[in-house]
């Protein structure tokens, strides 16, 4: 049999069936009789076996006939169901997304535009994982993630910023730390006789506040070196010291009405911005282009001033 067997007649022996016989099948096809025979010999021919034998007036299908026929019933029904699914696709019934944040981000993720696009569309999947910068951008990157949501990502040309806002580092310290009555925006000397926790290198945040200590020429210790933004903000509600981070970072389930920023003198402190991402190039399903656009539009309701379309790195 050959590998490859022509549709067309492949058609014209379903017609046959499904007519019960060649005159039948040809009034459909509006053929004559003996073409759509001679369909069906040359494909009794390609597949090496007879596939209809007369009945009285009509035909009925031999048992290779009967095989043929439910491959080709089962395959056009699996041709219905993916063209089905597909245009549940486009019309965003079903699909799964896959989002990477950072832990900052996941609490406002789940009480704004990711909640209410789940409650609108229960049938579509999501994956929310929490990740470093420096993760973030890889999966987006390699198309592990559709969308990301991260602090200030590097310059790269295989992303693309579909909207950022600013995001300054500040100090975070209890309304009872001596910091607080200083009264003026903080230079990073200013933080050195105290304890104080951060992330590790992997984070956006800490790259910042590693550049700023180059330009003031200052190294500041840490008590704390943490990839939890939840550590941070037990670490300064406990009293145990400042943090130099974003208010968005503190978890919501803190009590952190005693906790006040504390702006930063150094500029490169100011020039952070979150960002949301995706791969520069890359055709998203609609489903992920929807939350995309119900994300953008949710951070511009809640986070004020923005900018849209920024070339990643850029503050």
């Amino acid at each position: 049999m050959d590998d490859k067997l022509d549709t067309r007649r492949l058609r014209y022996f379903m017609q046959v069936l499904e007519s019960g016989s060649v005159r039948g099948a040809a009034e459909v096809l509006d053929m004559d009789p003996s073409a759509v025979s001679r369909a069906v010999s040359l494909l009794e021919k390609e597949c090496g076996t007879v596939l209809l034998e007369r009945r009285g007036r009509g035909v009925a299908p031999t048992d290779a006939g009967e095989l043929l026929s439910v491959y080709l019933r089962r395959q056009e029904s699996q041709k219905q169901h993916l063209l089905a699914q597909m245009d549940a696709i486009r019309k965003v019934e079903r699909g799964h997304i896959d989002i990477v944040a950072g832990e900052g981000y996941i609490d406002w993720l789940m009480r704004n535009s990711l909640q209410a696009f789940m409650r609108s569309h229960p049938a579509i999947t999501v994956s929310l994982e929490v990740g470093s910068s420096d993760e973030i951008v890889r999966r987006v990157i390699d198309e592990r993630a559709h969308i990301g949501l991260l602090f200030q990502p590097p310059r790269d040309e295989r992303l693309r910023s579909h909207h950022s806002h600013p995001q300054p580092i500040q100090a975070l310290v209890l309304e009872t730390h001596p910091l607080a009555r200083l009264g003026r925006p903080l230079r990073l000397a200013d933080l050195l006789p105290y304890p104080g926790a951060t992330l590790q290198r992997s984070f956006g945040v800490r790259q910042h506040i590693e550049a700023a200590e180059i330009g003031e020429g200052v190294r500041l210790p840490t008590l704390l070196t943490t990839t939890s933004f939840s550590a941070l903000g037990y670490f300064v509600v406990a009293g145990l010291g400042y943090a130099l981070s974003t208010r968005m970072s503190l978890p919501p389930h803190l009590d952190t009405a005693a906790v006040v920023e504390l702006p930063m003198r150094n500029p490169l402190l100011h020039q952070g911005r979150s960002h949301v991402i995706s791969r520069h190039g890359r055709m998203l399903a609609p489903a992920a282009t929807e939350l995309l656009r119900l994300i953008v539009d949710d951070m511009v309701r809640t986070m004020g001033a923005a900018t849209r379309e920024t070339p990643p790195g850029q503050g």
